[in-house]
């Protein structure tokens, strides 16, 4: 019998008419485009025409990029969405210009008229036109008509429904119209346009056009450090899996290759081939990701963080992001392909891997997180956190490098410690072997595991701290049942009708009212440096005046000094000042003298100190000592005590001080808006890395069925020879857990660590979320035994003596 030829000869025959491709185009050429593009295209059509399993791992391939390239796009949509955030504000404002128009037929007069709901805020802006071509702002046709506003489709829903009644109460307007998407923030967003017919100066600006250039405030420490960590706690876990799932399917992707050297392809032509296996899956995910993108956007509505509502169209990632991400998802799909076939040897008859043992090198893996560490300490101990770009980057590098490193310190941890397990019960000494033997798979998959879990305890943790750290201020500056409320100004009788209707109100235990203004002190004989220092005035009924200091006998016309600010000869009996001090350097304000009485006597403040609701006066008069049409900007301070247990007490306030003066302002700790919203962003981040946790432990039963599969000789020969499924099922679950479990202690320690880094670093008190800690483990077991479960039926099948059979 002749030896059997090479299907790569030359000869005729059969066995080359049955080739299953023309060697002589693997041969030649080996590099350059076409041979990438050849071979590329090659390992799609392997992967779009395999089997059944074959389609289910690049399924979950396809869903890992997916879910990575939706949150790539979601992140990359933040600075569009900002940006007509910000912009629709912008053109709808103009509260005030720096030169006041005169009045014209194209001129109104425009003021702010805000309030809270609930602890929702409302935005109200009430007009009167000077003429009959009036400016209008963005998603209005006409301005409404006396008496009458348009409202936002929020709004009026809110009015519409029985919670809005308190609402409707205090907005005294019949609703005329819907403002368009032009005009708001955010389809959530309540607000109001209204016409009055009494808004006069100085409740309001006259301006001629909106749209007003302004930069909007930066964000505080702490929300900048809670942005950057939940970026880089959501991308981090992503960029990991996407690693792991292009490399599902890796045993039977080799078997194929091994085919395909046995026909003559080279060992680069394999790798090419399998990367473009992966690449297949990596292109169905990106489409994927891209439809999961754009119907998630489709809740953006319906979501509201920081009062930051936007539409679905304003969630739109720029081009040049786009493209990025379209051809660096892939081309990371190739990378990770061929780096994981580094130390894989393709032969014609099977994949050889009796190389020798790689010692896994523990002092990079240790570097990673030492380094970010290294980085986030110095920043722990910076007070206060400025938000510089040198912070910025040091913060997501040093929080990156931490979750990276517990991917880095897992496979060695698993090695370590499986290396040390001897003994124990056959099903236990199965798995213990089988780690022993190859590891890596298995810790590939735990890592998403455990970067998801790591990130998800810091963020929480931070989130917990923040909450804490607000909710302490409320309780502590919301002790006392209090609101202040503070308007323009014109007369006393004003105060005293405003401080009748409050104390005729629902749950009102107490209210007290003063007009304050600022004086400024007039220079003092050779000492002119003491000219320009302001001075503050209340002005009051002696009744009111009482509650603010111990002013002994008073009648009305009586001035008192209280030395709250020192005691010099520019405040004194006989003493001048100025009523119409300027507001900045430069301003053109007239002088309106005043000479304080010589018959001012001395009066001690109650509360000297100074707090949010307080106010170290210089001067008390009474109503009639002063002229109040003088002072330059005086302003009607309300302070209302009420009681807690009289339902709505805090709205009916706020209704009765709408109806006094729609454009007075509140100043209260009553309502705590970061609560529910902190709890919202986190129950958010919980389900997400749900999710994440399910999605991984959905690719560690594929890595476990395909070991099961590599297994499955091995298998049915323990079946022959009597081993109890029992004890092969209990073997599966030790497999799982050991990784799993040294996974969430890394993950744990990890969390903590970075979560405690970033409390200290916004000075807030260390606060660990237990129930998530203890709720993330939970999960974590619960994958294991998800995993095992769903291993049990495959593996029963492969116990089978059929498995013994060889062709």
């Amino acid at each position: 019998m002749s030896p059997p030829r090479s299907p790569a000869g030359s000869g005729g025959g059969h066995g080359d008419d049955r080739a299953p491709a023309s060697p002589a185009p693997l041969a030649t050429p080996r590099t350059g485009p076409r041979t990438w593009a050849r071979d590329l295209a090659m390992g799609m059509r392997f992967a779009a025409g395999g089997d059944r399993e074959g389609w289910i791992r690049t399924a979950l391939t396809a869903a890992g990029v997916a879910l990575g390239v939706a949150v790539l796009l979601l992140g990359a949509s933040v600075p569009t969405l900002m940006d007509s955030w910000h912009g629709r504000e912008k053109a709808r404002e103009n509260l005030g210009q720096s030169h006041e128009p005169l009045p014209a037929d194209n001129t109104l007069r425009y003021a702010s008229a805000d309030t809270l709901f609930h602890g929702v805020p409302v935005r109200g802006r009430l007009v009167r036109p000077d003429g009959g071509r009036p400016p209008v702002p963005p998603g209005v046709r006409q301005l409404p008509g006396p008496g009458r506003m348009l409202v936002s489709p929020a709004l009026k829903e809110l009015l519409a429904s029985p919670e809005g009644a308190l609402l409707r109460e205090r907005l005294d307007f019949r609703v005329a119209g819907v403002i368009g998407d032009e005009g708001l923030r955010g389809p959530r967003e309540l607000t109001y346009l209204a016409q009055s017919a009494t808004l006069a100066a100085p409740d309001g600006y006259r301006i001629d056009h909106f749209g007003k250039g302004w930069n909007p405030l930066p964000m505080r420490a702490p929300a900048v450090v809670l942005v950057i960590m939940t970026c880089v706690a959501l991308m981090t876990p992503v960029m990991v899996f996407i690693g792991t799932s292009v490399r599902f399917g890796n045993e039977r992707r080799e078997r194929r290759l091994a085919a395909l050297r046995l026909v003559g392809a080279d060992v680069r032509s394999t790798r090419r081939i399998a990367s473009g296996e992966a690449l297949f899956g990596s292109l169905l995910g990106l489409v994927a990701g891209g439809a999961l993108f754009l119907g998630g956007r489709q809740f953006a509505s319906v979501i509201t963080l920081w009062d930051i509502n936007v539409f679905p169209s304003d969630v739109t990632p720029g081009p040049l992001a786009v493209a990025l991400i379209a051809v660096l998802v892939p081309a990371a799909a190739v990378g990770v392909t061929l780096f994981a076939q580094r130390g894989v040897t393709v032969e014609p008859l099977g994949v050889v891997r009796d190389r020798p043992t790689v010692r896994r090198r523990l002092w990079w893996r240790v570097a990673l997180p030492a380094v970010g560490a290294l980085l986030l300490v110095p920043l722990a101990r910076e007070f206060p956190w400025r938000d510089t770009p040198f912070n910025t980057v040091r913060l997501a590098a040093g929080a990156m490098l931490l979750l990276f490193g517990v991917t880095a310190l897992l496979p060695w941890l698993v090695d370590a410690v499986v290396g040390r397990l001897h003994g124990g019960p056959v099903s236990w000494q199965l798995a213990v072997r089988r780690l022993q033997l190859s590891s890596g798979s298995a810790t590939r998959a735990v890592s998403g595991i455990t970067v998801a879990v790591a990130g998800a305890i810091a963020i929480h943790m931070l989130m917990t701290g923040m909450q804490t750290g607000y909710a302490q201020a409320y309780a502590e500056s919301g002790k006392a049942p209090r609101i202040g409320l503070w308007g323009n100004a014109h007369d006393w009788p004003q105060v005293q009708r405003a401080l009748t209707a409050l104390r005729a109100t629902p749950g009102v235990a107490a209210v007290r009212g003063t007009i304050d203004a600022n004086v400024a002190r007039r220079p003092a004989a050779g000492n002119s440096r003491s000219a320009g220092r302001y001075a503050t005035i209340a002005v009051g009924s002696c009744a009111e005046l009482r509650t603010l200091a111990r002013v002994g006998s008073c009648r009305d016309g009586e001035v008192f000094l209280t030395g709250a600010r020192g005691r010099d000869a520019t405040l004194a009996p006989g003493a001048a000042v100025d009523l119409n001090p300027p507001d900045f350097q430069g301003d053109p304000a007239a002088p309106r003298p005043w000479k304080i009485p010589t018959a001012a006597r001395e009066a001690r403040l109650l509360h000297p100190g100074r707090a949010p609701d307080r106010v170290p006066y210089d001067l008390l008069a009474t109503p009639s000592a002063v002229d109040i049409g003088r002072f330059r900007s005086p302003t009607m301070e309300l302070k209302v005590t009420f009681d807690r247990g009289t339902p709505d007490a805090v709205e009916h306030i706020r209704t009765t001080a709408a109806h006094i003066d729609p454009t007075m302002n509140e100043f209260s700790a009553v309502d705590n808006p970061h609560d529910a919203q902190y709890s919202s962003v986190r129950n958010g981040l919980f389900a997400g890395a749900v999710v994440t946790l399910l999605l991984i432990g959905t690719g560690l039963i594929i890595s476990t069925v395909e070991q099961l599969h590599e297994r499955r000789r091995v298998l049915s020969t323990l079946d022959a020879y009597g081993t109890r499924r029992t004890t092969l099922g209990w073997s599966v679950l030790w497999q799982t857990a050991i990784p799993v479990v040294l996974g969430l202690g890394l993950a744990l320690g990890c969390g903590l660590a970075l979560g405690t880094l970033l409390l200290t670093m916004l000075d807030s008190v260390v606060t660990v979320d237990k129930p998530v800690v203890a709720g993330m483990t939970g999960i974590g077991g619960a994958v294991i035994l998800f995993v095992t479960a769903l291993s049990l039926p495959p593996l029963w099948r492969m116990m089978r003596p059929d498995g013994l059979r060889t062709e």
